[in-house]
């Protein structure tokens, strides 16, 4: 290392706080962190890309530095899902500081990386209390049945006023309005249980059928529309 010659002729002065960093919240204990290996955590967060037309949900199970887990999921740009598949492939076995000097290939991903990474390393992460954190394939929990995104769309125009396309719960197939022409409930198709039934077997129509269920005062409609076609 070279010292510049104002440093070199400096008399030495004694450093006092030998403390180390704070202490941060890991799995249910607290972890003086130096190094990425020291690193341990499950969480999740948002990235966007420069022109803000997508954006990435990305959660990780990180375990003594090291990402063991990742589902990466995106919204609003068809190229990110793409690059979504191939990051799933990069991000595990890579340790956190890998991942961050990564290219993963899409602007949403690589900002929700680097959200991530400043959430972990500060011991801000969803097991930061939870003793021994949560094993590898937790991040499987946030899709529910079906193993399916959680989805929320939505259109509506000042003429034509709302439509509801697409719920956590499914596919919105009717909205039910009262007298007023006010939404009062929906029926709904639960797309990934669909789907896992007929791959299980069951026909088709009857895989529909028995996957369709509703939500607030339906049964009371006056009217029912195609919140697609109506």
């Amino acid at each position: 290392m070279n010292y510049s010659h104002e440093v070199e002729r400096m008399c030495t002065v004694a450093k006092g706080p030998h403390h180390g960093p704070a202490p941060i919240p890991e799995e249910g204990a607290w972890v003086k962190a130096t190094e990425i290996k020291d690193i341990s955590g499950l969480t999740h967060g948002i990235g966007w890309c420069a022109p803000q037309q997508g954006t990435c949900k990305l959660t990780l199970n990180v375990k003594n530095g090291i990402v063991e887990e990742a589902l990466v999921e995106t919204i609003g740009c068809s190229g990110m899902t793409h690059s979504a598949a191939m990051a799933a492939e990069i991000l595990p076995g890579k340790t956190l500081l890998e991942c961050l000097n990564t290219d993963l290939v899409c602007d949403a991903i690589n900002v929700a990386m680097r959200e991530l990474f400043l959430q972990i390393v500060y011991g801000r992460t969803q097991t930061a209390f939870s003793e021994g954190g949560l094993p590898v394939g937790a991040g499987l929990e946030d899709l529910g049945k079906g193993l399916r995104s959680q989805v929320g769309t939505m259109f509506s125009t000042r003429l034509k006023g709302v439509r509801y396309m697409e719920m956590a719960e499914g596919y919105v197939t009717k909205l039910a309005l009262d007298e007023n022409d006010q939404v009062i409930g929906y029926q709904f198709v639960k797309l990934g249980k669909m789907l896992e039934d007929i791959r299980h077997g069951t026909e088709p129509n009857v895989a529909y059928k028995n996957n369709i269920s509703q939500y607030g005062r339906f049964d009371s409609g006056v009217k029912f529309i195609d919140p697609r076609e109506e």
